[in-house]
């Protein structure tokens, strides 16, 4: 013998508490820094340091001396051990590697697998005499074969490895020389156990595993620190990748996409040619968003800027500016190429997504403008290409280029948009409400709600003064919340110091017909003041309905379904069919004042009234006439039997001093 026992169990010992303090350090890290691959071999260590542990012990006088179980079961430890070093190692490897965290039941699996292998070689044959080669074989040979096999695989594994680094390298010679070393000690252990010289070619390489198992616990550390090293690179480079794109398309952000806006513009005039600067923007998103869901929107807003960066035209920039707000920036060289662009990015745009199985379809609206004509810096032109935008989304209409007078016009917006908010905010909107007359028993059945502005200022302005402005800065949502609010507290008022229900109508706009939370949102202002749904009616045009038909049946039909009436406004001025009505479920039909006008003295216009009110009754549906100013129209319609009438003749819009005064005295009368 080379060495004494005293000797192995010394290196044995030493190789133990080395493990177990380099475990430590790996313990720390992972505290610190909450690394997966980290906590795999944090483990493959602890495993290293019981199996040196173990074979000290076994390797003493002492352990002669006990009873054959105990030896028996630090047999057992020592092969479990050496097994779940090399299973975590791997566990590790390939967690670092994925950075993806491994599913509980795989690492259990194979956690188990190799402790019922390390358990079932130490314990076969173990007090069978006559079978001591074949207890050999299953814990040397066996294990050395295993070893050889995983090893071997790891380093081909880092060898396909299509981002490698120094440390993976490193490694991956290591798992390749001892892969080597155990597949070639493994096939020797089969023929040669008998031989003289295996011994002293086993004490090798049992000196070389030592120093092997050394110079693993380094090469881990060098992955760490390498890794985390790469982890702060990536990092940087990421947070300075975030700070010139957005984080969702990745197109260029509002800040980089103006800077490439302020290159281009420098190129164009050194090289004498022209930019054209489109915005773009993605008709009813926030309906895509809440029907589809936040993830298909969020695909969408992708692939817009996909297709924007890969257009043929090869763009000079394409940044999103904000939500839905994409800029498109080209070079051109003559007049005619500009105007075939608009209809070259509403194709791609308008291309289907297909989303989980789903095709959505969406519209744009573009304004652009073009350098140097109508800017001389990117902010100018970035403005100018906004009104032009805006001018095409409040005309509904797709392109729109910008022209000199939109600044004016946008000047004007940007400061009635202030009055506006600023007029909600102090409550300035004031309710009028116009009676509504049933036919059949001559009372009151219900008021229409209409709005005025009592300006600070200006006075009392009517409907025409503000809402075409509304309309055109998008506010119509917020505003009928608002008028719907003070509607549904007004009723509520009127209960508690009459003890009087009237039906309030009050007109809701395409926009707000067609938010998904509508519904939700009316639940809540009834629940709010106490009102009974009957005392609601929701008025909506034509044009409203035939925009999203389906939508807008499926809305009628909530809104029904808890006791709300719904009914359509102006009929007669839209599509003017009647053929739809057969689908719609709404409770009432408003004939538009201008066939009420001449119905008394000119027949077309009686024809007309009278079919209307034929077919309504035919489907079900209640009608009233708007606009009725004397006697003589009053008269014609009872007799055709029209439902209810409402106009200056019966009442004009009154407010609400006047109006709880007129039912204070119907109820005088009443009693």
């Amino acid at each position: 013998m080379l060495v004494s026992t005293d000797t192995f169990t010394f290196l044995f010992a030493t190789q133990a508490i080395v493990f177990a303090i380099l475990s430590f350090v790996f313990f720390m890290y992972f505290k610190a820094f909450h690394r997966e691959y980290v906590k795999y071999w944090l483990f493959s260590l602890i495993s290293l340091s019981c199996y040196y542990a173990c074979s000290a012990v076994l390797d003493t006088d002492i352990i002669s001396k006990v009873s054959v179980y105990l030896r028996l079961l630090y047999e057992q430890l020592q092969q479990i051990g050496l097994y779940l070093f090399l299973v975590f190692l791997l566990l590790g490897l390939y967690s670092a590697k994925v950075k993806n965290a491994l599913k509980k039941r795989t690492v259990i699996t194979v956690v188990s697998l190799a402790t019922l292998i390390g358990f079932s070689a130490a314990t076969l044959y173990a007090f069978d005499q006559n079978n001591l080669v074949n207890h050999f074989h299953l814990n040397v040979s066996l294990q050395n074969f295993i070893f050889a096999s995983c090893l071997l695989s790891a380093s081909y594994y880092l060898f396909v490895d299509r981002v490698p680094h120094f440390s993976s390298k490193v490694l991956l010679g290591f798992f390749l020389v001892l892969g080597i070393r155990y597949l070639l000690y493994s096939f020797t252990s089969l023929y040669a156990v008998s031989e003289n010289w295996f011994s002293e070619f086993t004490l090798f390489l049992f000196y070389f595993d030592i120093g092997a198992h050394s110079v693993l616990g380094f090469i881990l550390l060098i992955w760490m620190q390498g890794a985390e090293r790469n982890m702060a690179v990536h990092a940087i480079s990421r947070a300075k990748y975030l700070g010139k794109h957005d984080s969702l398309t990745g197109a260029l952000n509002r800040t980089q996409v103006m800077e490439k806006l302020s290159e281009a513009i420098i190129i164009a005039n050194e090289q004498s040619c022209s930019l054209a600067i489109f915005l773009i923007d993605i008709k009813q998103f926030k309906f895509i968003n809440d029907t589809y869901g936040l993830k298909s929107g969020d695909f969408i807003l992708g692939e817009v800027a996909k297709r924007l960066n890969n257009s043929i035209l090869q763009p000079k920039a394409v940044g999103r500016l904000s939500g839905d707000s994409f800029m498109f920036v080209i070079e051109y060289h003559n007049e005619p190429s500009i105007n075939r662009v608009p209809t070259h990015l509403h194709q791609i745009i308008n291309r289907p997504y297909l989303y989980n199985k789903q095709e959505v379809n969406i519209q744009a609206s573009i304004g652009y403008c073009t350098f140097p004509d109508y800017g001389k810096n990117a902010e100018d032109l970035l403005q100018n290409a906004n009104l032009a935008l805006h001018h095409a989304e409040t005309n509904n209409v797709p392109t729109t280029a910008f022209e000199s007078g939109m600044q004016a016009e946008g000047r004007r917006l940007l400061l009635k948009e202030k009055e506006l908010k600023k007029a909600i905010i102090n409550d300035e909107f004031v309710l009028y409400y116009q009676p509504q007359l049933n036919l059949l028993t001559n009372q009151l059945e219900g008021v229409e709600a209409l709005v005025r502005w009592q300006h600070p200022d200006k006075g009392l302005l009517p409907p025409a003064y503000f809402l075409n402005d509304i309309d055109a800065l998008h506010m119509n949502s917020e505003f009928d919340n608002y008028i719907l609010s003070k509607a549904c507290s007004a009723n509520a008022r009127w209960y508690q110091q009459y003890k009087r229900r009237i039906a309030i109508a009050v007109n809701i706009t395409a926009v707000e017909f067609q938010d998904p939370q509508l519904v939700g949102k009316i639940q809540d202002l009834l629940l709010e003041n106490k009102l009974s749904p009957k005392y609601l009616e929701l008025e909506i045009t034509e044009n409203v309905v035939m925009t999203d038909i389906d939508t807008a049946m499926n809305t009628i039909t909530s809104l029904q379904s808890m006791g709300i009436k719904v009914s359509i406004d102006d009929f007669g001025t839209g599509y003017s069919s009647l053929a739809y009505l057969r689908k719609l479920p709404i409770d009432k039909i408003k004939i538009d004042r201008s066939f009420i006008t001449e119905v008394a003295t000119n027949d077309s216009d009686l024809t007309i009234v009278k079919s209307m009110i034929k077919l309504s009754h035919g489907l079900g549906k209640r009608v009233l006439a708007e606009g009725v100013e004397n006697r003589e129209q009053l008269n014609v319609l009872r007799n055709i039997g029209c439902d209810a009438v409402q106009g200056y003749f019966i009442d004009k819009p009154l407010p609400e001093e006047k109006l709880v005064t007129y039912l204070a005295r119907k109820i005088k009368n009443k009693k």
